[in-house]
C-alpha cells in the first residue's frame, strides 16, 4: 500500500489515522463526493452518444460503482495463480464453501461477489478471480486484473516462493493503485523456520509494493493429520483427522486495514475509476472531433476548388474563396464548441495567411497568374488554368482549415509554439504534390460531371 501514488491520493482523501472514531465522518463526506462525480459523469449530456456507445463497457462499470457506493459496499479481490488455493482461502474467510475448489486449470470461472461481513459499517464481500495462468489464460487474465482494478483491497495469494510471472502480476496490480496484501498459503507445509525464511524473501520480492506487515502467512486448508491406532483385535487403522484453517493473521489484517480506511478506499477507488474514464471520455471526444473536422475541412476544399475553378471572373474567384475560408474556419469552431464570430474568423484567417505568405510567396504569385490567364483564355487552355488554380486552392484551404483545427483544438490558441512555427510545422507536414493530384483529379472529375469510379 505504499505506492507513490496511493500514498499522494489517500492523503487527499485522509485527514488522519490516528483513531477510528475520527474517521466516519471524513468517510462519508467522501462517499457522497465520489457519488456525486459518478452520478455527474454518468449523466453528463456532453458527452456525445457516440463516445458513450465506444465506451459502453466502462460506462457499466461506472454504474455499478456507483451502486456500489450506494449500497455502502467495500470489494476485496483474491488473486493468483492456479492451484495456490485462492478459492480455498476464499471459503476460509467465508466459513462456508462458497467458491469451487479443485486443481485443475479453469476451476474458477466467474468473479461473483459474496458477502463476508460488516466492517465500520460496511458490507464487506469476496471476490475469487481466475487464476493468472489457466485455460484460455488471456482473457482470464485479462478478467482477474479487471476485476482487481475495481475492487478495494487485493488479496495476492502465493504458495512458495514467488516466480517471476507472479511478480510481473503483482506489479500490474500495483499499478492499478489497489492497496495489496500478500498471503503466504500452505504454511502448514513449512516449518517455523522455513516460513520465516520464505516470508522475508517475499517481502524483499514486494518491496516497494507492499508493505512488510501486509506479508502474512496463512493455511487455508491444510493437509488432514494421519493417525494410527490399533483397535481391539490389534489390527492397524489409518485415520485422516481435518485441520482447521489458520488464517487469523490476515483475517487480522484486513480487518484492521478495512476498518481504518475501508470506506475511504471505497470513495478513493471509484474516483480513481471515474477519473480514468473522464480522461478517456476526453480522448474520445477529442478523436472524434478531429475525425469530423478533417471531414469538414475536405468538404471545403472540394467546394473552394471547385468554385475558383468555375468562376470565370479574374480575381474575383479569390473573394468567393476568401469568404468560403470564413466560413470553414466558423464551421471549425462549431465542431469544437467554441463558436466564434466572423470578424474573429477573419483575424485568424489573416493570421495564418501572413504566415503562409512568407512560406509560399511563389505559390500565391502563380495563384494570381492563373486567375489572371482564366479570364482571357478560351476553349482547352481554360480547362487547364481553371484546374491549376483549383488545385492550388484546395492545397492552401487545408493549410488554412489544418492550422485553424490546431489553433481551435487547443482552446482558441497556438500554445508555445506561435502561429508561425504552427503553420510551419503544417505546411512541412503536407505532401504538395500528392494533394495538388489528388485536387486535380477531382476538379476534373466535377468539372466534367463525371460520377467517381467504384473501387
Amino acid at each position: 500500500m505504499n505506492n507513490s501514488i496511493w500514498r499522494r491520493l489517500r492523503a487527499r482523501f485522509a485527514q488522519s489515522a490516528s483513531g477510528p472514531e475520527r474517521h466516519p465522518p471524513v468517510s462519508n463526506t467522501h462517499h457522497s463526493q465520489a457519488e456525486q462525480s459518478l452520478r455527474a459523469l454518468l449523466e453528463d449530456p456532453q458527452v456525445p452518444a457516440s463516445v458513450r456507445s465506444s465506451l459502453a463497457e466502462d460506462f457499466e462499470r461506472l454504474e455499478a460503482l456507483l451502486g456500489k457506493l450506494e449500497r455502502d459496499e467495500l470489494h476485496l479481490a483474491v488473486f493468483g495463480r492456479v492451484s495456490v488455493g485462492k478459492s480455498a482461502l476464499a471459503n476460509a474467510l467465508l466459513g462456508e464453501d462458497a467458491f469451487e475448489v479443485g486443481v485443475l486449470h479453469g476451476t474458477t470461472r466467474d468473479a461473483i461477489p459474496r458477502a463476508w461481513r460488516e466492517v465500520a459499517g460496511s458490507g464487506v464481500h469476496l471476490i475469487d478471480t481466475p487464476g493468472i495462468d489457466e485455460l484460455d489464460g488471456e482473457a482470464r487474465e485479462q478478467l482477474a486484473i479487471e476485476v482487481a482494478g475495481i475492487s478495494d483491497l487485493v488479496v495476492f495469494v502465493v504458495d512458495g516462493d514467488m516466480t517471476s510471472r507472479e511478480r510481473d502480476a503483482l506489479v500490474l496490480l500495483a499499478g492499478t493503485e489497489r492497496p495489496l496484501l500478500l498471503a503466504l498459503n500452505k504454511a502448514d507445509r513449512y516449518d517455523a523456520d522455513e516460513i520465516a525464511r520464505l516470508l522475508a524473501r517475499l517481502r524483499e520480492h514486494a518491496g516497494g509494493l507492499v508493505q512488510a506487515e501486509d506479508v502474512v502467512a496463512v493455511s487455508a486448508q491444510p493437509s488432514p493429520l494421519r493417525r494410527i491406532s490399533l483397535d481391539a483385535d490389534g489390527v492397524e487403522r489409518v485415520e485422516m483427522i481435518a485441520q482447521p484453517a489458520n488464517i487469523d493473521a490476515l483475517r487480522d489484517r484486513l480487518t484492521d486495514v478495512l476498518t481504518r480506511e475501508g470506506r475511504t478506499l471505497s470513495a478513493l477507488n471509484a474516483s480513481l475509476f471515474a477519473g480514468r474514464l473522464t480522461d478517456a471520455v476526453a480522448r474520445r471526444i477529442v478523436i472524434a472531433r478531429r475525425e469530423l473536422a478533417s471531414r469538414v475541412i475536405r468538404q471545403y476544399c472540394i467546394a473552394k476548388s471547385v468554385a475558383v475553378a468555375l468562376n470565370p471572373i479574374p480575381v474575383a474567384d479569390l473573394l468567393a474563396a476568401g469568404a468560403l475560408d470564413a466560413a470553414l474556419v466558423m464551421h471549425l469552431a462549431r465542431v469544437y464548441g467554441l463558436p466564434i464570430t466572423r470578424r474573429e474568423a477573419g483575424g485568424l484567417i489573416a493570421t495564418i495567411c501572413a504566415q503562409l505568405a512568407a512560406l509560399m510567396g511563389a505559390i500565391w504569385g502563380i495563384h494570381l497568374v492563373a486567375s489572371a490567364l482564366k479570364g482571357i483564355s478560351a476553349g482547352m487552355s481554360t480547362v487547364l488554368t481553371a484546374t491549376a488554380q483549383g488545385a492550388l486552392a484546395w492545397y492552401a484551404t487545408e493549410i488554412v482549415g489544418r492550422a485553424a483545427d490546431r489553433y481551435l483544438a487547443a482552446g482558441k490558441s497556438w500554445g508555445d509554439l506561435g502561429a508561425k512555427r504552427v503553420v510551419s510545422d503544417i505546411v512541412a507536414s503536407l505532401d504538395r504534390d500528392s494533394i495538388l493530384r489528388e485536387a486535380r483529379s477531382e476538379i476534373l472529375r466535377r468539372l466534367r460531371n463525371e460520377e467517381p469510379t467504384a473501387p
